[in-house]
């Protein structure tokens, strides 16, 4: 199921991240590969914006993991968990902080920078590569 998505511009990142909110199906947890730069926060928050998060949605950076609700318009509640690992050097830091309950959870669950998590990933999780292409534009990828 490789798909892929172009942005050209930030006003075109919610269509994108509502195309990629159909095409997970009852997938919940996703993993941002990409460059400093490349989006992987401002995608973020267009993906919370699509759900229904309301507030602000921030960079866990220093926080490692934020976590947002939304409701259905059914009136059911969920949540998002946003964790950044940039600044984990183990995979024990991350277990450390709970990452297997989030990983495991029911609930959505997007990580940037999930390298040194790989090995504990669900099987099912969906791997996105954010690229920052020639022309500034971002080149959102389903990974296989």
């Amino acid at each position: 199921m490789k798909q892929q998505w172009e942005v050209n511009r930030v006003e075109d990142l919610p269509a994108v991240a509502w195309n990629v909110l159909q095409a997970l199906g009852e997938h919940r947890k996703i993993v941002l590969y990409g460059e400093m730069g490349a989006g992987k926060t401002t995608f973020v928050k267009a993906f919370c914006a699509v759900l229904g998060v309301k507030g602000e949605t921030a960079s866990p950076t220093f926080s490692l993991i934020n976590t947002y609700s939304y409701q259905t318009s059914d009136g059911v509640g969920g949540l998002v968990h946003h964790l950044d690992l940039y600044r984990l050097q183990t995979s024990e830091e991350a277990l450390d902080i709970g990452i297997e309950d989030v990983l495991y959870d029911s609930h959505y669950c997007i990580i940037e920078w999930p390298q040194i998590m790989e090995a504990y990933l669900p099987p099912d999780c969906v791997k996105l590569q954010i690229t920052l292409t020639a022309d500034q534009s971002r080149l959102i990828q389903w990974m296989e």
